[in-house]
This record gives C-alpha cells, sequence and structure tokens, in this order.
C-alpha cells in the first residue's frame, strides 16, 4: 500500500494571514518537502486557487498520486502515475 501524505494547503502559509504571490517558491519548497518523492498526496485545505494550481504543478514528477479533497467534492485525482 502506498504512503499517503495530506498537505493542508493552508498550512503552507500559517505565518501570515492570507497567502502572498510573492511567497510562491517558499509554498512550493514547503510542498515538495512534506511531498517527499513517489508517494499518494492529497492536497486539501483553505487556499487560493492560484496555489493550488502552483502546488500540483510542482508536484508532478514528484508524487505518484495527486488527489484533491474537497468537503464538496470529496476526493477528485489529479493524476495517477501508479502502475496499479
Amino acid at each position: 500500500m502506498a504512503t499517503i501524505i495530506e498537505i493542508d494547503i493552508s498550512t503552507l502559509y500559517k505565518d501570515t494571514e492570507t497567502a502572498k504571490l510573492s511567497m510562491i517558491e517558499d509554498y512550493i519548497q514547503k510542498a515538495k518537502d512534506m511531498a517527499g518523492e513517489g508517494k499518494e498526496v492529497v492536497l486539501t485545505g483553505a487556499g487560493p486557487i492560484w496555489l493550488y494550481l502552483k502546488v500540483a504543478h510542482a508536484l508532478h514528477g514528484l508524487a505518484k498520486k495527486l488527489i484533491y479533497r474537497s468537503p464538496v467534492t470529496g476526493d477528485v485525482v489529479i493524476f495517477d502515475h501508479s502502475p496499479e
């Protein structure tokens, strides 16, 4: 079974009240550090869509599978590169 890493997007900018576009590289690095490599990653939590998109793009090639988890839609698979 794959290791599942859950990243709450709001924790990437927890030091400020709102996410700042000028801090995007820091947020991306934090997400990469949390995700590791070759794992299933779930993105959840409050955050601006631009941050979700940038993080998802940055994790492509690192994560084996990326899922967006929403209280409204449930799990939405963004990509799945697992051989299963």
